[in-house]
């Protein structure tokens, strides 16, 4: 990042853990048999009896150890839960940790793995190498030959292939490919509704399985998703469609959290927030190329080669009087690789390594700045600029930082040409971070830092030259 501040199980290990799964699996399938043989078997005892026979104590039992089932069932589906792994797109072949992590949770090796390219405009040439980089870490992954784009396939007649559903039903891991997420939602949820291979790919999850998405396939993940939407600006200015730019995704991540993909290079920032807010979303995260998010339960965990954004609006407002997007009081923490977030508790837990160093808190009488630079920044959606602010804001000498968003060539079409926004990230209460150059690079933790967007009135012209005397 520009910054300078001055493990693996062993097989034997891994093989105890799998012992003790394995065990814990037989075990609770012996209760299970146990407990229906039991309610099958109960003796019929004592003078009372109900009309199908059974005395009141036999029914009190049997009502006990049907109750007992119920949570040993839903306790053994708590534990199959599937795994999202949501990749913020631009996946390089050579990042082991995101690709063997989509193994790992398929089952390691020998696990089959439907690769669906949906979304992609060269079906075959990106199913191609996804199923490539899935075979080097040794799952067995085959292309799914249901994408509008593929040449000579008649795609009704594969979405309804019973032997190709009863195939990915079977599959231990999904993976979607990238290209444009509405051609995943189309062919496999028409007019919202589910298909017969969308319930197969729910099989799979259900079943304690991995889905797995990258750019568009991970746009998919969330219930709300942008479809295809303008950009940044025009939706912070408001200028977009309510039934086109966005639409339902599938769900995977669980219903309350909004995800976003190319987030931090892209600067989508500006598109979160405002769609966050008018789709009611309280918690999003948008995860950074060549990284990805593994969302399992409420745990989230941050993989790859850099990091996400998590954004939180429980506590944030708007002033309705304002003719443009405006918030006050967000709360925005960039997660690096390893560090793990609680969706239910609200906590994160910076990685291991970032642990082992000393923790930088702003409002601590010891604290010492490590930069000296207060920057105003004139794209606050540029490339990473956001996390650079952040960075300054928590190691550095002010209490704020602030930054434009703008466009300084307004497009003919553009319906508010002189509007931009003045994006304030400030200090607050639980403002903390963490610094570590273990992995070989500068990379920071930053923890509840607190964010304003206010529309503000640009000039136009923006500048003019300086005449002569």
């Amino acid at each position: 990042m520009g910054f300078r501040r001055s493990g693996r199980l062993g097989a034997n290990a891994r093989r105890f853990f799998a012992s003790r799964r394995r065990s814990a699996a037989t075990g609770l399938a012996t209760k299970r048999h146990a407990i229906a043989s039991a309610v099958h078997d109960a003796p019929l005892q004592g003078r009372t009896r109900w009309a199908g026979g059974a005395s009141a104590a036999n029914m009190a039992l049997m009502r006990f150890l049907f109750r007992l089932l119920g949570l040993l069932l839903c306790a053994a589906a708590s534990a199959h839960a599937g795994t999202a792994i949501v990749i913020g797109g631009a996946l390089k072949s050579d990042n082991d940790a995101v690709w063997q992590r989509v193994v790992t949770e398929a089952g390691g090796n020998g696990a089959y793995i439907a690769v669906f390219a949906t979304a992609a405009g060269n079906p075959e040439r990106s199913g191609a190498q996804i199923v490539a980089a899935l075979a080097r870490r040794g799952a067995v992954a085959e292309l799914v030959p249901v994408a509008p784009r593929l040449r000579d396939v008649d795609l009704a007649t594969q979405l309804a292939d019973p032997v190709l559903i009863a195939k990915v039903a079977a599959a231990r891991g999904v993976f979607f490919s990238g290209g444009a997420q509405a051609l995943i939602v189309d062919t496999l949820q028409p007019g919202g509704e589910p298909s017969e291979m969308l319930k197969a790919i729910r099989q799979v999850f259900d079943r304690g399985g991995v889905i797995a998405g990258t750019s568009a396939g991970a746009a998919i993940m969330s219930r709300m998703m942008f479809r295809d939407p303008p950009d940044n600006l025009q939706i912070l200015k408001g200028q977009w469609r309510e039934r086109r730019d966005f639409d339902r995704g599938l769900g995977f991540v669980g219903p309350e959290l909004f995800v976003d993909q190319h987030f931090l290079r892209r600067g989508r920032i500006g598109r979160m927030l405002p769609a966050m807010r008018a789709l009611g979303y309280r918690v999003g995260i948008g995860v950074e190329e060549n990284s990805a998010i593994v969302v399992k339960g409420d745990e989230i965990e941050v993989i790859g080669a850099r990091g996400a954004l998590l954004v939180e609006l429980g506590d944030a407002s708007s002033d309705e009087r304002l003719p443009y997007f405006n918030l006050r009081g967000a709360q925005l923490s960039y997660l690096d690789r390893g560090d793990r977030h609680q969706l239910k508790t609200g906590v994160s837990t910076p990685a291991p390594h970032k642990l082992r160093e000393p923790r930088i808190d702003p409002a601590a009488p010891d604290f010492k700045p490590f930069l000296r630079t207060s920057d105003y920044f004139l794209d606050m959606l540029g490339d990473n600029t956001l996390v650079t602010a952040m960075v300054q804001l928590l190691d550095g000498t002010e209490p704020e930082v602030r930054g434009l968003a703008f466009r300084a060539r307004p497009r003919p079409d553009d319906l508010a040409p002189d509007v931009g926004f003045e994006f304030r990230l400030y200090r607050g209460p639980g403002l903390v971070g963490w610094f570590s150059s273990a992995l070989g690079s500068d990379d920071y933790t930053v923890l509840k830092a607190r964010l304003d967007v206010v529309p503000v009135r640009m000039a136009t012209p923006l500048f003019t030259p300086i005449p002569a005397h």
